[in-house]
């Protein structure tokens, strides 16, 4: 059976003015029950990760001040949100829930965490919407633990996953690939093992073609036992910041192909859904909602 990652205190941890970019966690597990596709049966909400998971990955300074709040107004403004108990419980329970997704996946194949993707937080920071890295964290876990032995992560959201990068950068047993928009945020780009920065208005076909042509190959010589699958879907052409030209059509076939190429190779995934800033909610939650969809078809 699927297993989701959800809690709606994920939905929920931020003043009024901030909410929007929220809304989508609890709106996708909505419209995924009301059309059948899922059940409350494949709905489990996260514990709070523990303090000694979090320092695997974390320096032990920065995670005080998240539990302490005494972020600075510099920091805070970094990670683009103000600071609250909620918003740190809330970033403990994604992290938790993306490594609870890692066993669930490693018994059906595949997983899926509503929130995560919280690639820009670094050892002893966070940045753009994200305090804690869930698949940094979990990787390191899951390798702690001797669970996996080469961990491949699969960041297509349209911003390179930098923080991931540099807290992967001398773990050999973790590559890590980011097919980006090369003058996207961050503007500063760490060093992923394999980076593809698009141009702006790269169309749909052209980013189809590319990650066709790769991902079957990093398959190949990277020989991973586990996948992370980050699946933003700020690449779509009405997003506010991706300056990318995907459909959702495109978006949705970019996902398939990235299920079918795991399932053929019997490699499971943990997914988290990652950005996704168009204006209208409806089109984020429906891109996101077909990444529920198809991998409930293909991997059941």
């Amino acid at each position: 059976m699927l297993k989701i990652a959800f809690d709606k205190i994920y939905a929920h941890p931020l003043p009024e003015g901030h909410r929007f970019p929220m809304l989508k966690y609890e709106l996708i597990p909505e419209q995924l029950l009301y059309e059948g596709s899922i059940t409350t049966e494949n709905l489990f909400i996260p514990e709070i990760c523990e303090k000694e998971i979090i320092l695997l990955t974390h320096d032990a300074q920065y995670y005080q001040q998240l539990i302490d709040q005494t972020l600075s107004a510099s920091e805070q403004r970094k990670i683009g949100f103000p600071q609250s108990p909620a918003l740190t419980q809330r970033e403990l329970m994604i992290t938790r829930g993306t490594i609870d997704c890692c066993y669930y996946a490693l018994e059906n194949s595949v997983a899926m965490n509503i929130a995560g993707g919280t690639h820009h937080a670094f050892a002893e920071r966070g940045e753009g919407f994200c305090l804690l890295n869930d698949m940094a964290t979990a990787a390191n876990y899951l390798l702690h633990k001797n669970i996996l032995k080469k961990i491949l992560i699969i960041d297509l959201d349209v911003h390179q996953g930098n923080g991931t990068a540099k807290l992967m950068e001398k773990e050999d047993r973790v590559f890590t690939f980011s097919m980006h928009g090369q003058h996207n945020y961050p503007f500063h780009k760490e060093q992923s093992d394999l980076d593809i920065g698009l141009k702006d208005g790269t169309d749909g076909k052209t980013y189809l073609n590319i990650l066709r042509e790769t991902l079957p190959r990093l398959i190949n010589e990277v020989k991973p036992d586990f996948v992370f699958y980050l699946s933003g879907v700020d690449i779509l052409e009405t997003d506010k910041f991706g300056k990318l030209k995907v459909t959702l059509n495109e978006c949705k076939q970019r996902d398939e192909f990235v299920f079918q190429t795991l399932q053929h190779n019997k490699i499971p995934v943990a997914v988290s859904m990652g950005g996704g800033y168009s204006a209208d909610i409806k089109i984020i939650v429906e891109a996101h909602c077909n990444t529920f969809r198809l991998a409930k078809e293909i991997f059941d």
